[in-house]
């Protein structure tokens, strides 16, 4: 179905409270940024007729029953959601296939060509090389590659739920090309870290990722306000909470296994950083 304008308008009219009465309606919308104004999109001229009576009668989202009648807000169904976030699904699905091949991070013999450095097993003893060696011998994809593994069907869930929720507001908002340069720069930046703390070690997962992700959502929000980066203020305690958890050494404790808790610090850091960049150049744009 069709994209259609229902309002533009400029950016500094405060579109939140209408937006969380379209998300309340389920009513499937976009914003974007265009000539220096926020402009409100809807699937098909019917519904944008309807939003737009809807907004002179509740421009600030008030408490509205419901939308005008004859036209029932539709939620997208998921196969709209993957095509409209190819990104988002080829990174997952890529994490998935991945995932199926090292046999959920059991197959220590195809683990050992996507981990940072490469490794050898000998009886129940792990020996890791340098990172230097690995370079040496022109295995660049390392550097990226540990984003992918994940050990266990928890671990692969938890980062999948979120870097769905993450990713597709990021490229929603930036686009395909941004959300794949972040996510390849802060896994970068996440893997370096946890090599630069712990040394030599075999770690994986998306959560360094996640953390990049989510600090640029932050930080970019607070400097340039729009609802593809509001999330609600639960989430983000949540997660910030759950990093110092991690980071108490309470889950080793228990031998629940090792966290890689400096990656995610150098996620959450780098991804800060590129919200503090992307948030004043928009800013500055607009």
């Amino acid at each position: 179905m069709t994209a259609v304008v229902v309002l533009r308008l400029p950016l500094d009219r405060d579109l939140s409270g209408f937006i969380a009465l379209l998300q309340r309606l389920r009513v499937p919308h976009r914003v974007s940024e265009e000539g220096g104004e926020q402009v409100l999109w809807v699937p098909g001229q019917e519904l944008a007729e309807q939003v737009r009576e809807l907004y002179a009668r509740h421009p600030q989202g008030d408490d509205a029953g419901e939308l005008p009648p004859s036209v029932a807000p539709v939620r997208e169904s998921f196969a709209t959601q993957l095509r409209s976030s190819p990104v988002t699904a080829l990174m997952l699905l890529t994490t998935f296939i991945v995932f199926a091949v090292t046999l959920a991070g059991e197959n220590f013999s195809t683990i050992r060509w996507l981990s940072f450095v490469d490794f050898r097993l000998d009886g129940e003893h792990i020996y890791l090389t340098y990172l230097d060696a690995t370079l040496g011998s022109g295995q660049w994809w390392r550097l990226i590659t540990p984003m992918l593994i994940h050990f266990g069907w928890l671990h692969l869930a938890m980062n999948s739920l979120w870097y769905w929720e993450l990713g597709r507001r990021i490229e929603f908002r930036q686009g395909a090309i941004g959300l794949l340069g972040l996510t390849l720069l802060f896994g970068l930046a996440s893997n370096f870290a946890q090599y630069w703390w712990a040394g030599p070690s075999l770690f994986g997962g998306l959560s360094g990722v996640l953390y990049g992700l989510l600090g640029h959502c932050w930080i970019y929000q607070r400097l340039a306000p729009n609802a593809a980066y509001r999330l609600p203020s639960g989430v983000l305690v949540m997660m910030l909470a759950w990093l110092l958890i991690c980071m108490t050494g309470i889950f080793e404790l228990l031998q629940f296994g090792a966290i890689a808790n400096a990656a995610h610090v150098g996620g959450l850091l780098t991804g800060c950083l590129t919200g503090l960049l992307g948030g004043m150049l928009a800013r500055r744009s607009a």
